[in-house]
C-alpha cells in the first residue's frame, strides 16, 4: 500500500477521533470556540513535532513568498471554509448545506488543475462521482430531506453556503499542497510538517482576534476547558500531519477523495458503539463510497 494511502486513512480515522472528542466541549463552548481548540492547542504539537523532524533533516527549504502565499491562502480559506458551515448551521436549510457541502472533492479536483496545474483525468471525475453519490446518501440518511428535495434545493441560501464551504475546502487542499511542493527538499514528512505549522500560526491568529473582538469572554472559556481541548488539538494535530503529508506526496483531489471513508467511520462508531439503526442509504453509500475509491486506486 502506497504511503500517501496510508496517511490519508489515518488522518480520515482521526478526525473521526477529533469530532467525536469535540463534541465534549460542545456544550461549554461556542462552536467557534470548540473551533479554535483545533487550532491554539494543536500549534505547540506542530511545532514540536517541525522542531523534531528539523532536527535529524536539516535540508535547506525555500522559504520564499511562494510558500508564504500558498500557506497564507490555505490558512485563511480553511477558516472561512468553517464560517460559511457554522453559518449554515443557522439557517432552517441547515441539513441541505452540509449535504451540498460534500461537493468539496469536486471542487477540489477543479481547483488541482486552476492553481497547481496538474491533470486530473476523467477516469479521476468518474470515481470522484460514485464516493461522492455514496457520501450524499449517507449525508441524507439521518436527514429529513429526500433526494428529490437535495437535488432541486441548491439554489437555496443553505445549499449556497454548503457550497461556499465546500469551494474554500478545495482551494485550502490545493494550496496547501502548493506550499509544501514550493519548498523543494526531498522529505514530504519535512515540507508538510513546515506547512501545518504555518498554517497552524495563521488559523490561531485570526480566531483569536476574531473571538478577542466578537466574542467576549470565549478565549476565558476555552482555557477553563483546557484539558478536553488538549485532547481535541492532539487528535486534530495528527490528523491534520495525515492529511498534509498525504496532499505532499499525492494530487490533493485523491486525497481528499479517499478521505471520504471518514463517514464511513462514523457510520461505524453510531452502528457498533452507539447501537443505532441501520438504514438502507447508508448500506448504499458505503458501498458506493468504497466503489469509488477501489476505482481511484486502479486507476
Amino acid at each position: 500500500m502506497e504511503a500517501w494511502l496510508l496517511f490519508s486513512l489515518a488522518a480520515a480515522f482521526l478526525q473521526n477521533l477529533r469530532n467525536s472528542l469535540q463534541k465534549s466541549i460542545n456544550s461549554v463552548l461556542s462552536t467557534s470556540g470548540a473551533a479554535y481548540t483545533r487550532f491554539v492547542f494543536g500549534l505547540p504539537l506542530a511545532a514540536l513535532y517541525w522542531f523534531l523532524l528539523h532536527s535529524f533533516d536539516t535540508q535547506p527549504l525555500d522559504w520564499g513568498i511562494e510558500f508564504v502565499g500558498y500557506a497564507a491562502l490555505g490558512g485563511v480559506a480553511q477558516v472561512l471554509a468553517m464560517w460559511f458551515l457554522l453559518r449554515s448551521f443557522a439557517l432552517k436549510s441547515f441539513v441541505v448545506g452540509t449535504a451540498y457541502s460534500k461537493t468539496e472533492t469536486f471542487q477540489t479536483a477543479i481547483f488541482t488543475i486552476l492553481i497547481l496545474g496538474e491533470a486530473v483525468t476523467g477516469i479521476t471525475f468518474v470515481a470522484i462521482l460514485i464516493s461522492f453519490i455514496g457520501v450524499c446518501f449517507l449525508s441524507l440518511a439521518k436527514m429529513t430531506v429526500n433526494p428529490r428535495e437535495f437535488l432541486f434545493s441548491w439554489a437555496n441560501k443553505g445549499a449556497l453556503m454548503g457550497l461556499a464551504n465546500g469551494v474554500f475546502l478545495g482551494i485550502s487542499a490545493v494550496s496547501y499542497r502548493g506550499a509544501a511542493l514550493s519548498l523543494g527538499g526531498e522529505s514530504a514528512l519535512l515540507a508538510a510538517s513546515a506547512t501545518l505549522l504555518a498554517a497552524l500560526i495563521i488559523q490561531t491568529a485570526v480566531l483569536t482576534a476574531y473571538l478577542y473582538y466578537c466574542e467576549k469572554g470565549e478565549l476565558t472559556k476555552v482555557w477553563q476547558n483546557k484539558g478536553k481541548g488538549a485532547l481535541v488539538g492532539l487528535a486534530s494535530m495528527l490528523g491534520s500531519v495525515g492529511w498534509f503529508t498525504a496532499m505532499t506526496l499525492q494530487n490533493a483531489a485523491y486525497v481528499r477523495a479517499v478521505g471520504q471513508v471518514e463517514l464511513i467511520f462514523t457510520f461505524l462508531t453510531s452502528t457498533l458503539i452507539f447501537r443505532e439503526k441501520i438504514t438502507s442509504y447508508e448500506i448504499l453509500g458505503t458501498v458506493l463510497i468504497v466503489g469509488g475509491i477501489m476505482v481511484l486506486l486502479l486507476v
